[in-house]
């Protein structure tokens, strides 16, 4: 009792002080962990649902393409075709159709019942390293010989010589186009056989230039209405700045059409705004990561228009040839013109520099005379392939200026690269005022006579003069060991002067004329 007393006397602080806060403590920090406890259970139940959906969801996305991913067959691929390549390089043609049907009249005007053309067309080859890839813009007014072609009928066509290359797509005129005849043309033309063909419409353009939020381009002035369509009474408002902005959906598609008003208003300037277009979005698109889960949206957007050969026809298959091509820096992604020149209102292909860039391609050689072949000596340029003196020869940074006294294409270059890796240091390259050359000449000025001979013994043929003129001089004749003939092909010099890389200025080379 008197315990019980004393307890119900005891000052309510006094017990509070001696309990109260102890055991509110233990029992409030209980609770403070309990719901620590589930909220991360809960974040972590939410982190994983999120997980399952976008599995879920991709795996969804991957089941979808593989029923929008339209393929043509292979029969009306010719039966003469060009051997596959014997490394591991691959050939991708690249087909942007104009064809009106299925809704791009909307976006390309014209009639809905026009039948397809090829209004874009890039022979993209892949180098077997996989860290060199050249993509060669073929315009479409070109003149060539377009092969015997598959009808819709199971009949072939006779061969049609001085015809323009964008026809080759309309035998047939069917609604899809034919690409396997353009397919057919382009390795009668190269002599490379084409791996993969891709063909997209206006339609599947606008969708990719939309799902990756915008490409970036540039234009060297203000471009109107009237500038992209012609037949305009008048001048129309102001489609484009002069200078950077970004575009996606139908104005992207408007500024890779874009013809009039820049330049020569031809073509061949068009090809040079479609290569910077085409550069920026592979631009942004390595910006962002080439992973599936980025790529699929990018494949969903592009397949609802797009049309294949078996060979890309599935997702995987689509999804796995984009990722091999993750390790190729920007700047190693080079965009050319096929060698060509003014025929009237048409394109002629200037020879012997198409058949050059064709067998260097072949050889797997890039722009910049690298071999790419995935070989063991990859890196080393064709300068290594020309014969040897059988001695050492060290440049010691000796000067030399090279001059092509031919009219072989890429001699100089050549020359210089053979120079620059045996460590001569090459102070210009350019051709000579005469390309009638027989021999090749060393010519030094006062005092230079031994660095003009060490220079000489890369060149068991030159000859060596003295002249009143400073520095050394070295001017390629016809019998130069460092004739390209006398090793791997190399890329004409025309070719590699006008190539653009994927990380060049936004703003360059974007007309011609």
């Amino acid at each position: 009792m008197t315990t019980t007393d004393d307890r119900a006397t005891s000052s309510p602080h006094q017990y509070r002080h001696k309990t109260g806060p102890r055991q509110g403590s233990s029992h409030g920090g209980r609770l403070a962990q309990q719901r620590r406890r589930s909220s991360l259970r809960r974040k972590l139940c939410y982190a994983l649902s999120m997980v399952i959906l976008g599995a879920a969801g991709l795996s969804w996305m991957y089941l979808g393409l593989n029923n929008k991913i339209g393929t043509f067959d292979g029969e009306g691929l010719s039966s003469n075709r060009p051997e596959a390549l014997p490394a591991k390089g691959e050939n991708v043609l690249i087909i942007g159709s104009d064809a009106r049907t299925d809704g791009n009249s909307a976006l390309g005007g014209g009639s809905k019942d026009d039948g397809g053309r090829s209004d874009t067309t890039l022979l993209l080859h892949i180098h077997a390293d996989r860290r060199h890839a050249t993509a060669v813009s073929i315009p479409r007014d070109t003149l060539v010989t377009v092969p015997p072609c598959r009808l819709p009928d199971g009949t072939w066509t006779k061969p049609q010589a001085n015809a323009m290359f964008n026809s080759a797509f309309s035998v047939g005129v069917t609604r899809e186009g034919n690409p396997a005849c353009t397919q057919n043309t382009v390795e009668e033309l190269t002599g490379l056989r084409v791996d993969h063909t891709v063909v997209i419409d206006f339609k599947g353009f606008a969708a990719l230039a939309d799902v990756v939020g915008g490409v970036q381009v540039c234009l060297p002035k203000n471009i109107y209405e009237g500038d992209l369509d012609p037949n305009r009474p008048s001048r129309g408002k102001v489609l484009f700045k002069k200078g950077e902005q970004t575009v996606s959906g139908e104005k992207a598609l408007s500024y890779v059409r874009i013809r009039h008003g820049i330049g020569d208003s031809s073509d061949m300037g068009r090809i040079k705004r479609q290569q910077a277009f085409v550069a920026s979005l592979i631009k942004k698109i390595r910006r962002e990561g080439l992973t599936p889960a980025r790529l699929l949206p990018l494949a969903e957007a592009a397949t609802k228009s797009m049309t294949v050969d078996p060979g890309l026809g599935t997702a995987d298959k689509l999804i796995s040839f984009v990722m091999s091509l993750q390790d190729i820096n920007l700047h190693d992604i080079k965009f050319v013109t096929v060698p060509w020149r003014y025929q009237g209102a048409r394109v002629a292909i200037v020879q012997p520099d198409a058949d050059q860039l064709w067998a260097a391609l072949k050889a797997d050689h890039t722009i910049n005379g690298t071999d790419a072949s995935g070989a063991r000596n990859a890196a080393v340029s064709s300068a290594h392939t020309w014969p040897s003196t059988g001695e050492a020869v060290a440049g010691n940074g000796i000067e030399v200026a090279v001059y092509n006294g031919t009219t072989i294409s890429g001699l100089a270059r050549n020359a210089a690269l053979m120079l620059t890796e045996h460590g001569f240091t090459v102070i210009g390259i350019a051709n000579a005022d005469s390309q009638d050359q027989a021999t090749t000449e060393i010519q030094y000025g006062t005092g230079l006579k031994a660095e003009a001979q060490t220079v000489a013994r890369r060149f068991p043929d030159a000859r060596l003069r003295s002249v009143n003129a400073p520095g050394i001089t070295m001017i390629l004749g016809r019998s130069s060991n460092a004739s390209p003939s006398s090793g791997t092909p190399s890329v004409p010099t025309s070719v590699a002067d006008d190539a653009r890389s994927a990380d060049d200025d936004l703003c360059s080379h974007l007309s011609y004329g």
